[in-house]
């Protein structure tokens, strides 16, 4: 069975870089300046360990118990960044910040002081990125666009964290290349008084074209390359 999961993830994975490709080739981007993001919820550790296997450097988690387990499963942690994408409970900032090596969805000043306070205690400094709320009827979580900038500037002022950039979801059933050029602006002008902050993370497995083609570094995509939402053991 696991030969049967590694070729189907190693083609799905040929697919979606053959995307990426073709999406940097229309905006004269190099695909080399681009992190894929394997979003992993929900499937296990040995899909973890085949998609490191093949190449994968990153995975994406947004169930702080969930990947808590999976990560003592995980064959070589050491070859993977963690990075945290779901909503985080202040409560919960010192599990995760106890694994995850960027946190992307920092979206109050509540939460800055929590992770902060973890990353203290634990004696590291946790990269992080301000998650802007580009659908405000949504009740998604994220900051404002409005407030982006002054969250930013909150983080940037910690001690024990490191603000890297922004993410956001785009709105889902319109077009997301609107919402994907304001978070462009939003980033570029937290860039403009952060210089270390040129990350945007952007796009997932049904929008990572207009992603790219709006200055997304971090791509986000999980159905894609793992298929639909079941353990595969």
């Amino acid at each position: 069975m696991s030969g049967e999961r590694r070729a189907e993830l190693a083609a799905n994975l040929e697919v979606v870089r053959e995307r990426i490709a073709r999406a940097c080739d229309a905006a004269g981007r190099d695909p080399a300046d681009l992190t894929l993001i394997a979003v992993t919820k929900f499937f296990p550790a040995s899909d973890v360990d085949l998609l490191a296997d093949l190449g994968i450097t990153a995975i994406g988690e947004n169930r702080d118990q969930e990947v808590s387990a999976k990560l003592l499963e995980v064959r070589d942690r050491d070859r993977l960044d963690v990075h945290f994408i779901g909503q985080v409970q202040s409560k919960k900032a010192g599990s995760v910040v106890g694994y995850a090596d960027v946190v992307q969805s920092v979206d109050r000043p509540k939460l800055v002081t929590a992770l902060d306070r973890a990353a203290g205690t634990a004696g590291k400094v946790t990269d992080v990125l301000v998650q802007v709320n580009l659908d405000e009827a949504s009740g998604r979580g994220g900051v404002a666009p409005s407030g982006a900038q002054g969250l930013s500037d909150l983080v940037a002022a910690t001690d024990h964290l490191r603000l890297r950039g922004v993410m956001a979801v785009a709105p889902l059933g319109v077009d997301p290349a609107p919402a994907f050029a304001r978070l462009q602006e939003l980033a570029r002008a937290i860039r403009e008084e952060h210089a270390g902050a040129g990350w945007v993370s952007a796009g997932m497995s049904g929008d990572l074209e207009a992603a790219v083609a709006h200055g997304a570094t971090h791509l986000r995509v999980g159905s894609a390359i793992l298929g639909t939402r079941q353990s595969h053991r």
